[in-house]
């Protein structure tokens, strides 16, 4: 976003070449105040009452102003104008300079800004925001030395803040000279003032990065220990001592880290994945240990009853999708379809899934409980059948079996019709059937139990964009977009790209290749969407 720079605040109106009489500098005060505050239409009155003086008609500051006050009303073509006209008349001014590098990093052309702001910094050669400015286009175009050497200049300026310390390190580092940043991290902790406990911390850990990027693993577990006592953030500290431990092979010492790791958050797959390399187990039986000690100590954890499902076979693995599957539905788990989806790859486990489902459905449609052999306190709330026919319903989606997908969510649909999550089931089974519109009318049923869901709202648009109801989609998207503005452009300007997508993708179905054209071109005037290739292509077939 484009911004007022402290170097403009600084000279009020007042360019050695082009200085202005005492009324207008008051009135350019205001033109940056209103900018500032973005009020871009109060600030143009007042540009145009200093450019209505036909002796200030073309002051190259109040031009150059003006000109970012309208590229952000989206006038683009009118701010270039402006601003190349206030360098003209004023060429000798490091505002009008900064401010064209300003409009050309805004229509990304980035190499045409770093040149703005070079002729900005020859003008004004301390001005900070140009540095600052210049800087971050320099690290974002990859000019690495460019960027060292700015860094240094803004340390020169201002060495007693700690962001010109950092920067100046951040530089080398990108060079991946390791040795000089943390010769600068160290000289700058031996000379900082009082600060903030977690900064130090993060600090700290920075330097251990720039350790272990260097290769200096062992000085780097050292320094982690050293200051142990003043790292903050215990679990980036103890991530990285992990790793550490295990480049340098000390496996036991590293399961050791991972174990406390897991007490913290025992629902982090990649401490187990981890802990299982620091172990080494030799069979699936050690490895299974690891879990089932990890199920022993933390009863509430449900990761480490999921994870062996990935590595168990036959009964084992029948025993534990039972006890996983049981303790799931019981809690009413909607998202336990996704949690079993990564076993789908093995048809005998898919198998194995829809015998345990349906087994568990049958009884509890008989006995109320998940097996006639359970106890009578096992005795089953009426939502476990429920989530049983979800979870039945989208198995057979997946697998493309839409008529039982049907009848199992028409039976949940029957048990509970106020449950907005089974319109959601329906209309995916309607959707992977290749039927859209039926798909966007389930959704609409279960958008109306409640309206003031987002989440069903957006996908309701969507299935409406897909089954080519492009107007009623823009009136659904309407309830959550400013008043007083159409959706299509609100969601335009909250840079919404699926909403954009999709109604491309829309008028390319009907037919409407100019409008989705001019869908495409906003689409890569918000941002490069990678779609935007595969979209053209089907345009033009």
């Amino acid at each position: 976003a484009l911004r007022v720079v402290p170097s403009i605040l600084s000279r009020q109106g007042m360019s050695k070449s082009q200085p202005l009489p005492p009324k207008e500098q008051t009135l350019f005060k205001r033109v940056l105040k209103c900018y500032e505050q973005k009020q871009f239409k109060n600030g143009l009155k007042f540009a145009k009452q200093i450019l209505s003086n036909p002796k200030q008609s073309e002051h190259g500051e109040t031009l150059a102003m003006k000109g970012l006050m309208l590229n952000a009303l989206g006038k683009k073509d009118e701010a270039f104008d402006h601003a190349r006209r206030g360098l003209k008349s004023d060429i000798r001014s490091h505002v009008c300079w900064h401010v064209y590098g300003l409009l050309q990093r805004a229509d990304r052309k980035f190499d045409e800004a770093i040149k703005c702001y070079r002729n900005a910094l020859k003008l004004d050669q301390e001005n900070l925001q140009i540095m600052r400015d210049l800087s971050l286009l320099q690290v974002q175009m990859r000019d690495l030395e460019g960027y060292r050497e700015t860094r240094y200049q803004l340390l020169q300026q201002r060495p007693a803040q700690r962001q010109s310390w950092i920067g100046y390190a951040v530089s080398y580092h990108l060079l991946k000279e390791y040795s000089m940043a943390l010769s600068i991290i160290e000289q700058f902790s031996d000379t900082q003032m009082e600060t903030l406990e977690y900064e130090k911390s993060e600090l700290f850990l920075y330097q251990n990065m720039l350790l272990v990027e260097s290769g200096q693993h062992q000085a780097a577990v050292d320094h982690l220990e050293k200051f142990e006592s003043q790292v903050v953030d215990k679990i980036s500290l103890l991530e990285a001592k992990g790793d550490l431990l295990m480049t340098l092979g000390r496996q036991s010492e590293a399961a050791l880290v991972y174990r406390e790791l897991l007490e913290r958050n025992p629902e982090n797959i990649l401490y187990y994945r981890r802990l299982e390399e620091a172990r080494q187990p030799a069979t699936v039986e050690e490895r299974l240990a690891i879990y089932a000690e990890q199920i022993e100590h933390r009863h509430s954890a449900s990761l480490p009853r999921r994870l062996p499902l990935s590595f168990l076979t036959g009964e084992k693995f029948q025993g534990f999708l039972d006890a996983y599957m049981r303790r799931m539905l019981a809690k009413g788990a909607a998202p336990l379809f996704k949690l079993l989806k990564c076993l789908y790859s093995d048809a005998e486990k898919v198998q194995t899934i829809e015998q345990t489902a349906l087994g568990f459905l049958e009884s509890l449609a008989t006995c109320e409980k998940f097996s006639p052999e359970d106890a009578d306190s096992d005795i089953q709330p009426p939502t476990t059948e429920l989530w049983t026919l979800h979870l039945i319903a989208r198995h057979f989606c997946y697998l493309h079996q839409w008529e039982k997908a049907l009848e199992y969510i028409n039976r949940a649909l029957e048990h509970t019709p106020t449950l907005v999550e089974l319109y959601v089931v329906k209309g995916k089974i309607y959707k992977s059937a290749g039927d859209c519109q039926k798909a966007a009318e389930c959704l609409n049923d279960g958008r109306m139990l409640d309206t003031a869901d987002r989440y069903i709202n957006c996908k309701c648009a969507k299935y409406m964009l897909q089954s080519d109801q492009v107007e009623r989609a823009e009136e659904l998207c309407s309830m959550f977009t400013r008043e007083g503005s159409s959706a299509a452009d609100t969601l335009n300007e909250m840079q919404c790209i699926w909403f954009e997508r999709e109604c491309a993708l829309s008028y390319q179905r009907q037919g409407q290749w100019g409008k989705a054209l001019q869908k495409c071109h906003e689409i890569e005037r918000v941002s490069l969407c990678a779609s935007l290739t595969l979209i053209l292509m089907f345009l033009f077939v």
